[in-house]
């Protein structure tokens, strides 16, 4: 009974959480296409401006990849009104913080400052829209930072190529195929009207989202919007017919080698829906139920009790025109991939027989909901999701309507997927081994 009135009083505390969090929010277009969301919160004076492209690694062409994360970090180069090598002290010297981040998808930029700054945020972001400096010189120096990022992160790093060998092996058509960090033969191969005509092609405001959260007075905030941005021309925004992988219907194994690791790593991937499809997010419940926690199923039998697996996780990698649901898995002492394997499979076949208990589901439930809740608790959060909402899923209220998804996705829901997207005949089993020396 006690436990009963626990699980009440917790029920009551999100119900309670969520009811407080309903996120308000404007939004329009200038004529020039624009979209503009603003978001009032005047409980700390800090205002976040973003800015989102819809365009990432999928939007190059092979043999000229990287470019979108290559322009992340060019356009902080300069403007005509910002010295090359000023960007970053305008914004730390005026209190502020900005960062960039790039995707498959979309690539995003934003400046946090204390709200007496927002109009600088917004006037920084205009001139990169509007002007940025494109030249020899900064081709070579971000070209140099790239490759030292990939090294870095990827080359250097163990298991740093394995979701690069997942994409290329799950998407052959489709530009999902390489990674967002690209090819560094394709950067230093690229001249500089390329450089140029990739600004002029995807940098334009009809192809943008602009995002002002935080501490502001909306009536101001559009007059400013509408001095920095209104002048930018319209670009052409060009359709994103991407051509389509056909289904996998036959299993396939590959083996790929790592020189920075010394234990293999085994992995079974999926190719399966696109972020708008609910059936993203139903895998999403299945992965967070698989491998999420000490308590997940994966874990507590392969690492924990067994003591198979040094590391086990199912992911659910969530992308605009498809997603990926991979098992990864790296053996403790003598245990087999064969072994691995069954004990995976095994997992998968009780998910497509049988569903999930009520506790389990409550428990996922519980995960998901709290996962909301924060997700949107700093301003900086709350932009990012509204202008991805927006960009991606076609719908900027989802930062208020997303969890009632979730609570919908019922036991028998997930068994349904399960049985329709992690079929033996429908993966790729990726041996990822130690390089021979």
């Amino acid at each position: 009974m006690k436990k009963r009135l626990l699980s009440v009083a917790a029920a009551a505390f999100f119900g309670m959480a969520l009811n407080a969090q309903q996120i308000k929010f404007e939004e329009y277009d200038l004529p020039n296409g624009l979209h503009v969301i603003l978001h009032q919160d005047n409980s700390a004076p800090v205002v976040t401006t973003g800015v989102m492209y819809h365009v990432g690694a999928k939007d190059e062409v092979k043999g000229r990849t990287g470019f979108a994360h290559f322009f992340e970090h060019l356009l902080f180069e300069g403007t005509p009104n910002i010295k090359r090598g000023d960007w970053f002290k305008i914004v730390s010297s005026n209190g502020g913080q900005n960062n960039a981040n790039t995707t498959n998808d979309r690539t995003y930029y934003y400046e946090t400052f204390p709200s007496n700054n927002e109009q600088l945020g917004l006037w920084m972001e205009a001139e990169r829209m509007r002007h940025a400096v494109i030249n020899q010189v900064g081709v070579d120096t971000q070209r140099e930072v790239v490759k030292e990022e990939k090294r870095l992160r990827m080359d250097n790093q163990p298991y740093g190529n394995l979701f690069t060998t997942i994409q290329k092996n799950l998407f052959t058509n489709h530009p999902y195929n390489w990674p967002t960090i690209g090819s560094m033969e394709d950067l230093n191969s690229a001249k500089l009207e390329e450089f140029q005509a990739f600004y002029k092609k995807y940098y334009v405001p009809n192809n943008a989202t602009l995002v002002v959260a935080g501490d502001i007075k909306p009536e101001q905030t559009k007059k400013w919007i509408q001095e920095y941005y209104g002048g930018i021309p319209k670009g052409t925004v060009y359709p994103k017919n991407f051509p389509k992988d056909a289904p996998i219907t036959q299993e396939k194994e590959v083996t790929a080698t790592d020189p920075n690791i010394q234990l293999p790593a085994y992995v079974f991937a999926y190719r399966t829906p696109g972020n708008k499809e609910k059936d993203a997010y139903i895998l999403d419940m299945l992965s967070s139920y698989l491998s999420n926690g000490k308590s997940s199923v994966l874990y507590k039998k392969l690492v924990d009790q067994e003591k198979k697996a040094l590391q086990v996780a199912a992911f659910n990698q969530g992308l605009e025109d498809y997603g990926i649901f991979a098992f990864f898995a790296i053996p403790m002492g003598q245990t087999t991939k064969a072994t691995l394997q069954a004990d995976i499979d095994a997992e998968i076949k009780k998910l497509q027989t049988t569903l999930i208990s009520e506790e389990d589901y409550q428990k996922l439930q519980n995960q998901f909901e709290n996962q909301f809740v924060n997700s949107n608790s700093s301003i900086q959060g709350i932009a990012a999701s509204l202008a991805t909402n927006h960009v991606l899923m076609g719908n900027t209220n989802l930062i208020n309507k997303e969890i009632d998804i979730y609570r919908s996705i019922t036991r028998q829901d997930l068994q349904n997927a399960a049985k329709k997207y992690l079929n033996s005949n429908q993966r790729i089993i990726i041996n990822y081994v130690p390089e021979k020396k």
